[in-house]
Order: structure tokens, then C-alpha cells, then sequence
């Protein structure tokens, strides 16, 4: 007898995959659609609650400019390249980079709840070959100046929890690790996903976890995802959110503060606000330093110290991010 996919993969099922589909439930004219890439190297892929959350027939709604593909993507930008963040040249294994002093990021997967059009990883040669993390989780151990491991991917949520648990497990067994943080959107667009069998994962661990989240816009954070994400705080986790400055989506001082103090007022600490990293066919969403310069030094006339996250670029090979503010 064959057992039913969780909630969270049945939802996910119902992801927009196909620009036609999407098009007609976003009511988009046929004028506009003309300006959408109808065959992109990077697929489309957009959670369906998402997609009800941009305003019909408007091609330049905030959320629909994240996720839907322009043919913009095609316009050449000789700055603009594979891998952005020097991914390749920190790989210890295709599953695990080290960039930073201290710390691991393990590559989980190559799967995400959504595809965002200006993702860094989207060139990524993931390693479909091989199951488990065995050679990652010997590197970790032979690296006794590892305190932390970062679990990212594509996204660490698209595994199943018993996936999950065996590999927390693992890390655990590293008595030099301290710490475990995830890198996941997926509560944005499928907060299901946050299900009592993850939070007895997160609650069970004798890791200190932290756990980050990636919202641009502030209507991205509505009640159900905030409540999912509120399950996590309860365990004593810290919640950390980073954005990435796009021109069309937040470049705006009033956006910004109302994403910021949405954020704080549910406990969720601003972390980062990423310049722009400048990855093949994102150069239509690029700020200038300048003008974050001057949306910083406004923000942080009207906002408490805590909700003005910290405004940083990744340079491949430097030993941290680089503040810009």
C-alpha cells in the first residue's frame, strides 16, 4: 500500500511551470506578453500562492518581476557571468564550499520552491550522481577548525525530513560543530512545509540552529507565512532574513522600511541586504551602489538599529562579505 505525499509536495505539485498557464491566470495582455522569455536556460517555477499574490495584468508587479522571465535575461552585459560568488573555487566536493573561516556550506540540493531570476546558483553544476553526503560529512570531519555547517542548495526544505533528519543527525556526531544554520525561501512560497515532523527535528537537535529566510518585498509575508515561521521562533531559534536590492522590486526607501519593520515586528531580525550579485541575465535588476548608499542612510534615519540590516556585496575570494554601509 502506497502512502500519500505529504501536504507540502501536493502544494508544491501545483507550482506555475508553464508561462502559457501562468499568463492566463495572471491575465496578462497579449502586448506584454510579448517582453516575456518564452524559453529560458533557468525554467520557470512559481508556487501558485505567490502568483496569487501579483496584481493581475501587471507586468510590473514586484513579485512577478522575482520570478517570471523577462526577455530582458537576454540582453548582453559583459559583467555579468556564471558563477558571480566564485562558487567553483571554493569547492572541497560539488556538495561542499568553503569560502569563510570557520564555516561549511553543504549544497543539499539542487531543488527550490521557486526559481528567482536573479539567483547567483542558477549556473550551478549540481551533482545529481551521487546519493547522501558521505564524502562531505568526511571532510567535515577531517576540518576540526569547522564550527558551523550551512545548509543551502537549491533548497535544504526540498528534502524529505527523514532525509533531513538522518543528515542533522550526522552533523551532530561532529564534536567539533557547534552550530547548524539553513538557508531556505521555501516557507514564502509553500509555508506548509513547516510541518510538526521538521519542528520535532529543529526542537530535538542539540545543534544551536539558526535559521534564514529570503523575502525582497513585504507582501510576500502574509499571515500564513508568518505564523509558519513563527513555529520556529518558539523552539528558541533565531530568525534572520536576507533580501537582495532589485531595481523594480525594492529600491525604494518606503518599501524597504515597510519590509524591515514587517520583519521586526514578528521577531524576524533583518540580516543582510545584498547588492545585487552580478549573475548571466540579471543585469535589468541591478541598483547602483550609490543610490543603496543613499536608501541606507535614510533608512537608518527612521528605523531602531535593529531593523536596518547590514548592506554587503560578495567579492569571490575575499574572507567575508564586504560592507558597502
Amino acid at each position: 500500500m502506497s502512502l500519500s505525499p505529504p501536504l507540502w509536495r501536493q502544494i508544491q505539485r501545483k507550482n506555475f511551470t508553464s508561462l502559457e498557464a501562468l499568463c492566463s491566470f495572471l491575465e496578462i495582455e497579449p502586448s506584454d506578453s510579448q517582453k516575456l522569455l518564452k524559453k529560458p536556460s533557468f525554467p520557470l517555477n512559481l508556487p501558485l500562492r505567490l502568483a496569487e499574490k501579483i496584481t493581475k495584468k501587471n507586468i510590473d508587479d514586484p513579485i512577478l518581476l522575482q520570478f517570471v522571465p523577462l526577455l530582458k535575461e537576454k540582453d548582453p552585459s559583459p559583467l555579468f557571468v556564471s558563477d558571480p560568488v566564485g562558487d567553483c573555487q571554493a569547492q572541497q566536493s560539488p556538495k561542499l564550499l568553503q569560502k569563510y573561516s570557520q564555516r561549511v556550506l553543504l549544497i543539499t540540493t539542487g531543488a527550490c520552491a521557486m526559481h528567482c531570476r536573479y539567483c547567483f546558483r542558477q549556473n550551478y553544476s549540481y551533482e545529481p550522481a551521487t546519493t547522501g553526503f558521505t564524502t562531505e560529512l568526511e571532510a567535515i570531519r577531517k576540518n576540526r577548525e569547522c564550527r558551523e555547517v550551512i545548509l543551502s542548495g537549491g533548497d535544504p526544505l526540498s528534502l524529505d525530513d527523514r532525509v533531513l533528519a538522518k543528515l542533522i543527525d550526522e552533523i551532530e556526531g561532529i564534536a567539533h560543530v557547534k552550530r547548524l544554520r539553513f538557508h531556505s525561501r521555501f516557507p514564502i512560497g509553500i509555508p506548509e512545509r513547516i510541518t510538526e515532523s521538521f519542528l520535532e527535528i529543529l526542537s530535538s537537535s542539540s545543534l544551536q540552529i539558526y535559521f534564514v529566510v529570503h523575502v525582497n518585498h513585504p507582501r510576500e509575508l502574509d499571515k500564513e507565512v508568518l505564523s509558519a515561521l513563527k513555529k520556529i521562533q518558539k523552539l528558541g531559534i533565531p530568525l534572520l532574513n536576507q533580501s537582495v536590492l532589485l531595481r523594480g522590486v525594492n529600491d525604494s526607501v518606503e518599501v524597504l522600511q515597510e519590509l524591515f519593520e514587517r520583519l521586526v515586528d514578528h521577531g524576524i531580525t533583518p540580516y543582510y541586504l545584498h547588492q545585487l550579485d552580478r549573475v548571466e541575465g540579471a543585469a535589468h535588476f541591478e541598483v547602483a551602489e550609490e543610490k543603496g548608499l543613499e536608501l541606507m542612510e535614510e533608512l537608518q534615519k527612521r528605523l531602531s538599529g535593529y531593523a536596518i540590516p547590514r548592506y554587503v556585496r560578495e567579492v569571490p575570494g575575499h574572507p567575508s562579505k564586504t560592507p558597502l554601509f
